[in-house]
């Protein structure tokens, strides 16, 4: 029963997690070709549950990537100036862990190419835009997913871990996950495209993610519930605009409109 109820509790976890993934892999398939798209999706998505499983496999070692690798004092920052930044904890600063390395640069990675798709949004005109989707090859979007995907399984893995230590369940929770979100990318990802406003605010998100994993690097600590708590509140903000914008797109016509269609009827006096 304590297997169930852990692999039920994993598992739901496992999708939270998995959700910025899905944004990330819709935003990057975006620009492939329309009917390779469903296929670069299901792939990236196969990838993430890979490299879990992969990580899951070696376990201890990943654990390990916390264990620190090297200290800033090592590389010649002073140890006051440490302590002035961070108080009683420069200690925990200063020791630089392979999961640190690993979130930094995944963390700079999510932000650059957010700012930089928010950018080609905002100023792109639809020939460059043409020709970047040309240029960008089913290979090379897979890369970005792979990498990408790397950095969003540690974060997951380690969480795993702290739930649970039977790797079956782990493994089992894992797969279901990642069924479950292939059933629902293609809907998230049509759901995007049709409301471009979401496409931005997804952006938005990653950008906030990248922050968080940064921070993550550089020792602070950032509850995650509150990113979760403003991802909600912005979607649900989001879905009363669009509701309110599909409810004046279908609403009655103007008064410009009803003028000029009633100057077009002839009257009964005319008649």
């Amino acid at each position: 029963m304590e297997a169930v109820i852990a692999l039920l509790a994993l598992t739901l976890m496992e999708i939270v997690l998995g959700i910025d993934n899905i944004i990330f892999i819709t935003i990057l398939t975006d620009r492939l070709p329309e009917d390779q798209q469903p296929l670069a999706r299901r792939l990236g998505l196969g990838l993430a549950m890979l490299s879990r499983i992969a990580l899951l496999s070696v376990i201890s070692y990943v654990i390990r990537l916390k264990s620190g690798l090297i200290t800033l004092t090592a590389l010649g920052i002073p140890s006051g100036w440490l302590q002035a930044l961070a108080g009683e904890d420069w200690t925990v600063v200063n020791e630089i862990s392979g999961r640190d390395i690993i979130l930094l640069l995944g963390g700079l990675f999510l932000i650059r190419h957010s700012v930089k798709e928010i950018h080609e949004q905002l100023e792109g005109d639809p020939e460059h835009d043409a020709q970047l989707a040309a240029g960008r090859t089913f290979a090379s979007v897979l890369i970005n997913i792979t990498v990408m995907d790397i950095i969003f399984s540690l974060d997951s893995v380690i969480t795993a871990v702290g739930m649970t230590e039977n790797l079956t369940v782990m493994i089992t929770a894992v797969v279901l996950s990642v069924i479950v979100m292939m059933a629902f990318a293609g809907r998230i990802s049509r759901f995007v495209k049709k409301h471009p406003t979401l496409k931005m605010l997804a952006l938005s998100f990653l950008i906030l993610i990248g922050v968080m994993l940064v921070a993550e690097a550089a020792g602070t600590h950032v509850n995650k519930g509150y990113i979760y708590f403003a991802m909600a509140f912005s979607l649900m903000v989001e879905a009363l605009n669009i509701r309110l914008r599909s409810k004046s797109d279908s609403g009655p016509p103007n008064t410009e409109q009803a003028a000029s269609i009633s100057s077009d009827i002839p009257s009964a006096e005319n008649s």
